[in-house]
């Protein structure tokens, strides 16, 4: 797969959430799901039905541009909770950041949840606004 380019267009699109993820008390989910077993006798576990914006955004965190196809899950983690290391990344150590981001969700349900009430998505956000104006 080709890299596709970071523009200043593409951050801002993604900056454009900083005041939405910021506000306080806000909720990122409708409602969590209770779990049901359905008519056929299939029981779900409960997960969360995140609002609409969080919804566009990790729609477009999750494209080809933010991604890194070559990216290590375990280490990205690591560094995701280590506040120095994001407050000092690269563009590519920050999109290695946004794909852990988004493809954390596929291993564990709340896990968006997880990381926009934490802050962290609000941190790797003020660190790409920082690493535009250098572009």
């Amino acid at each position: 797969m080709v890299d596709e380019p970071i523009t200043q267009k593409r951050i801002d699109e993604l900056l454009q959430f900083v005041p939405l993820f910021e506000t306080p008390g806000r909720a990122y989910v409708k409602a969590p799901s209770d779990g049901r077993e359905s008519p056929e006798g299939v029981s779900t576990f409960p997960y969360p039905e995140y609002c609409e914006d969080v919804l566009a955004f990790f729609w477009l965190a999750g494209q080809p541009c933010w991604s890194d196809f070559h990216y290590d899950p375990r280490e990205a983690q690591a560094l995701l909770s280590d506040d120095q290391f994001i407050d000092t990344c690269s563009l590519d150590q920050l999109k290695t950041l946004l794909t852990a981001c988004v493809r954390s969700e596929r291993f564990s349900d709340g896990a968006w949840l997880q990381l926009l009430e934490s802050g962290r998505i609000v941190a790797l956000l003020k660190r790409l606004a920082i690493l535009r104006d250098a572009l």
